[in-house]
């Protein structure tokens, strides 16, 4: 746990790209988070290097026949979210990650969607790094800290660009040069904020608690009722889903497009339901399992009716 999520990925990435010298390619999904976006084209630019989109199902999102595509012997690195933060769209870890190291470049998961609400195998699936946040799912609130992962076998090898204070050594010698922790620990940067720590640690222990199994199965339970409720009460209003309708391929929220979505979003707003706007034209009901009830996505949904009649 340190840092932002951007902070986090600026830290991996940099790393990842030091560790491919000689490659001059990136490849991300170009309907990535922005600030994923930006902080690889911040890369790219300063290090004169390409950066590459990859052009997914915008409902689907990326598969191995995609990445096949866009890999070739001079990508370094390819960054792509788990669950897409706009369709909720579940990538295949595995099976991209393995993709990924058939053409020699590593593989950096963005899970701020995806953790705590679907399982995530970072070990079984071979991935190398892993960043995100926990403020969504994990319910540490606005702010919180973001975490990242390295896989063991790197964290001898790939070495932070951000050498702060908490990742050294015996930080309280206050030597005279930078001598990290071996392991994880060196990738910790500045002072944590202690009380955003203490929500965190709340969060997941709930998440634990509860156990993933029980909260991808609620998860895929409500995403499942309010797309029964869209297509019963809402498409012939003229709305239209935007996420994966096979569950096992779906996150834990659900975009549904509209034409008008921006101005229906701040009207749902204005009475008392509090959804996402995403370009061009979706809304986002988001449905963490830990805190959503099946009447909670029922009463969206009919202030949605409400205001489509």
């Amino acid at each position: 746990m340190s840092d932002s999520t951007t902070v986090n990925l600026y830290k991996l990435a940099a790393a990842a790209l030091d560790a491919r010298p000689g490659r001059t390619g990136i490849v991300a999904a170009d309907d990535e988070f922005p600030t994923d976006r930006y902080v690889l084209e911040g890369l790219a630019a300063a290090r004169g290097l390409t950066l590459s989109w990859l052009h997914a199902d915008p409902v689907d999102g990326p598969t191995v026949d995609d990445l096949g595509r866009a890999l070739d012997a001079e990508v370094a690195l390819v960054v792509l979210s788990l669950v897409n933060y706009r369709s909720a769209a579940f990538a295949d870890l595995a099976a991209i990650t393995a993709a990924v190291h058939e053409a020699g470049a590593l593989m950096l998961w963005d899970l701020s969607h995806a953790a705590g609400s679907v399982p995530v195998e970072l070990e079984a699936g071979g991935a190398d790094l892993a960043v995100g946040c926990t403020y969504k799912y994990l319910n540490g609130g606005p702010g919180a800290p973001a975490f990242l992962y390295v896989r063991r076998e790197h964290q001898g090898v790939l070495r932070t660009p951000i050498q702060g204070w908490f990742g050294q050594h015996d930080q309280f010698a206050m030597g005279p040069r930078y001598d990290p922790e071996p392991g994880i620990r060196s990738w910790l940067a500045g002072t944590p904020g202690m009380l955003a720590l203490a929500a965190v640690e709340e969060g997941a222990r709930l998440t634990v608690e509860a156990g993933m199994d029980a909260i991808r199965a609620k998860g895929i339970a409500l995403t499942e009722f309010g797309i029964e409720l869209l297509d019963a009460r809402l498409a012939p209003l003229g709305c239209a889903l935007g996420s994966p309708r096979d569950a096992s391929r779906r996150g834990a929220h659900v975009a549904i497009r509209h034409p008008a979505a921006r101005r229906l979003t701040d009207e749902l707003i204005a009475r008392g339901v509090v959804p996402d706007f995403r370009e061009p034209d979706t809304i986002r009901f988001g449905l963490p399992p830990l805190t959503t009830r099946f009447a909670d996505v029922a009463a969206g949904v009919d202030r949605l009716v409400e205001l489509l009649g």
